[in-house]
């Protein structure tokens, strides 16, 4: 009957184990991961769980039962080095070798580290993984000085978590406003000034030049590229993501920024899928390749690669989608825009209530919603679309936007 091996042990890896089962496959499941806990939501990490309101055990993507039940053989704490793509089979860092007929690379990613002293002190976190945040919790007491250093998506949530449980929060951000590449400048200031009304000290244009400690290898102090030196009982680094590509390049399998796929999630190896946040992949309906390191992205790209594993041939095409919630502000993103030259607000941006929309030579290439779930739903069917919207409408808050989606299906 064959065997499938999955490697990797997060979202995508395990909606993929899900989708071969319920895609009528019988034959061997294999679901590796190098870590010793068995597949958990990542999101929750650094808000619910790292604020202590779920419990680890909340954050399982499936019952512990599940694996067996639909028998899956899940092998945690093992590390895969590569494939053999020839002889189609997996080698492990015990040497251990397991044959494959079909395989799938979902190994995600990891967060990325800055090369500065003082960077391999006690209390220098990142925050990953369920050990990351076991790690840091201890030192979220009240009135703990805590440096954030990197106010992208993670960095800003780890902020709003640490001041919810009254720490005492340092932000250090590079950039002059914090994800104005993503969100635009005028955006990227509404969240900063957010955060500082909250009482966390945002200091925008500066970058991490030392963390400091006590002399017995626990970290005190951090020095920003201004000279500024902080306090700090722990600090966070939240500066991006690696691609986990290692495996994949021991392999000979193609990269370029993450593993390179084509609509159907298959890489350059023969027999060999990849999917989730280690992927470089085209997307139809943007017209482009990216990767991207979104939940919903990963789970319907490890749907569809199992699907296209069994024969369906199905392009992964849709439009990414992502979340963010810091203190009471619920973010959502449609879309992957670049180049923008038109940005239309909606909504009343003073009371935090409002969505942004941006536009690419009058095309719709994303949609942002602060607290404005509709207008991203509504936004993504127009960028689906490839809709170039009336700019007025967009902006008028009395005007129905389904409106705006009946026309650009030529209803």
């Amino acid at each position: 009957m064959g065997q499938i091996a999955i490697i990797g042990g997060g979202l995508a890896a395990v909606t993929a184990a899900e989708s071969l089962r319920t895609g009528g496959y019988d034959g061997a499941v294999v679901l590796i991961s190098d870590e010793e806990f068995a597949p958990y939501n990542k999101p929750p990490l650094s808000k619910q769980l790292l604020r202590g309101e779920v419990t680890t055990d909340e954050t399982a993507l499936r019952r512990t039962d599940w694996y067996a039940e639909r028998s899956i053989d899940l092998m945690l704490g093992r590390r895969v080095t590569s494939l053999d793509v020839d002889a189609h089979r997996i080698q492990l860092a015990d040497g251990t070798w397991i044959p494959y007929d079909t395989a799938l690379l979902a190994t995600g990613g990891r967060a990325r580290e800055l090369n500065v002293a003082g960077a391999d002190l006690e209390g220098v976190h990142t925050l990953r993984t369920l050990d990351d945040v076991a790690a840091l919790v201890p030192a979220l007491t009240p009135d703990a000085p805590i440096v954030v250093v990197g106010a992208g998506f993670i960095g800003a949530e780890v902020a709003a978590s640490a001041r919810t449980l009254g720490c005492r929060v340092t932000l250090l951000e590079v950039a002059p406003v914090p994800l104005s590449r993503v969100l635009g400048p005028e955006v990227g200031q509404i969240y900063t000034d957010v955060h500082r009304s909250k009482g966390v000290d945002a200091r925008c244009g500066v970058g991490l030049q030392e963390i400091r400690g006590d002399g017995r290898g626990h970290v005190t102090h951090v020095v920003d590229t201004d000279g500024t030196v902080h306090e700090a009982a722990a600090v966070v680094i939240g500066v991006g993501l690696v691609p986990n590509d290692e495996v994949a390049i021991s392999s000979g399998i193609e990269v370029g920024n993450g593993v390179i796929v084509d609509e159907y999630c298959r890489t350059s190896a023969v027999d060999v899928y990849a999917a989730g946040d280690i992927t470089y992949h085209p997307n139809p309906l943007l017209g482009r390749s990216f990767r991207v390191e979104q939940w919903q992205s990963a789970q319907h790209q490890g749907r569809d690669a199992a699907r296209n594993m069994l024969g369906a041939q199905k392009p992964f095409s849709e439009i990414p989608w992502f979340w963010s919630d810091q203190y009471d502000l619920n973010l959502q993103m449609a879309g992957v825009p670049a180049g923008i030259d038109t940005r239309v607000f909606r909504g009343d941006v003073d009371g935090l209530n409002f969505s942004v929309f941006y536009l690419v030579g009058g095309v719709l290439e994303g949609v942002v919603g602060v607290n404005r779930v509709a207008d991203v739903r509504i936004g993504r069917r127009l960028i689906a679309a490839r809709a170039t919207p009336d700019t007025d409408i967009l902006g008028d808050e009395s005007a129905d936007l389904s409106e705006l989606v009946a026309s650009a299906a030529g209803v």
